[in-house]
C-alpha cells in the first residue's frame, strides 16, 4: 500500500489525478453548454433543428465512447484539425456526455406546465426568451438529482482518454504496472481517487439540490 511513497510515484499519482479532474471539468463544462443547446433545440419549433438535436442525441447516445474517442483523434486530424491530445478528449468526452445531459434537460423541461410557455409568450417573449427566463430556471430545480449522475459518471468515463496519450489517472496504474507494482495495491490507490472525485461532484449537487429545493 505504499508504493506511492516510493520513487516519484506520488508525484505521477498527484499529476494523473489533477489532469483527471481538468479533463473531467472541461469535458463537464463543454457538456452542460452543448447539452442546453441540443435540448433547446429538441424542443425547438423549427424543425431543422429538432431533426439536429434528434440526430446528435440518437448518435452519440448508441455509439461506443471508444468510437467517439477514435473518430474525434484519429478523424478529426485528417480533415486538417489539429490539437493537443487533451482538447481532442474533451471534444469526444464532452460531446458525449452532451447528448445524456440533452436528454435530461429535456425531461425536465416536459415537466414544465404548458401555460408558463403560454403566459410567457402573451406577455411578449420570444421562444428563446421564453425558454431561458421562465422554462430552463423551473426544469433545473426538477433534474439535479438525474445530472447528478451523468456527471459522476463522467470521470470514470475519461479513463479512456488515457489510451489516447492523455497521461490522467487511469493511465498511471499502467506506468506502475509496468515498474512491477503490485496491480492490486495500484488499483486500491486508482479506486480511492475516482471515489473522491465522484463523491466530491455527489456533494456539490446535494448542495444545489438543497439551496434550490422549493420551500414547502
Amino acid at each position: 500500500m505504499g508504493i506511492l511513497f516510493e520513487d516519484d510515484n506520488f508525484a505521477l499519482f498527484r499529476d494523473g489525478f489533477l489532469q483527471t479532474i481538468e479533463l473531467s471539468a472541461l469535458s463537464a463544462l463543454l457538456a452542460l453548454l452543448l447539452g442546453t443547446l441540443l435540448a433547446a433545440f429538441r424542443v425547438s419549433p423549427v424543425p431543422v433543428l429538432r431533426g439536429f438535436g434528434t440526430a446528435w442525441v440518437t448518435l452519440f447516445r448508441n455509439t461506443p465512447l471508444t468510437l467517439l474517442f477514435f473518430a474525434v483523434a484519429f478523424g478529426l486530424p485528417r480533415l486538417g484539425v489539429h490539437f493537443s491530445h487533451l482538447v481532442f478528449a474533451v471534444l469526444a468526452l464532452g460531446g458525449y456526455t452532451a447528448s445524456f445531459v440533452c436528454e435530461v434537460l429535456r425531461s425536465g423541461i416536459n415537466t414544465v406546465p404548458l401555460g408558463q410557455a403560454e403566459a410567457a409568450r402573451s406577455l411578449g417573449l420570444t421562444f428563446g426568451q421564453t425558454l431561458t427566463s421562465v422554462v430552463l430556471p423551473q426544469a433545473a430545480r426538477t433534474v439535479l438529482a438525474p445530472m447528478s449522475s451523468v456527471f459522476i459518471a463522467l470521470p470514470r468515463n475519461s479513463a479512456i482518454a488515457g489510451a489516447f496519450s492523455v497521461p490522467e489517472l487511469y493511465s498511471v496504474q499502467q506506468t506502475l504496472s509496468e515498474r512491477g507494482y503490485s496491480i492490486f495495491a495500484i488499483f486500491f490507490w486508482v479506486a480511492c481517487a475516482y471515489l473522491v472525485i465522484s463523491a466530491t461532484v455527489a456533494l456539490v449537487f446535494r448542495f444545489l439540490e438543497d439551496r434550490l429545493a422549493v420551500a414547502r
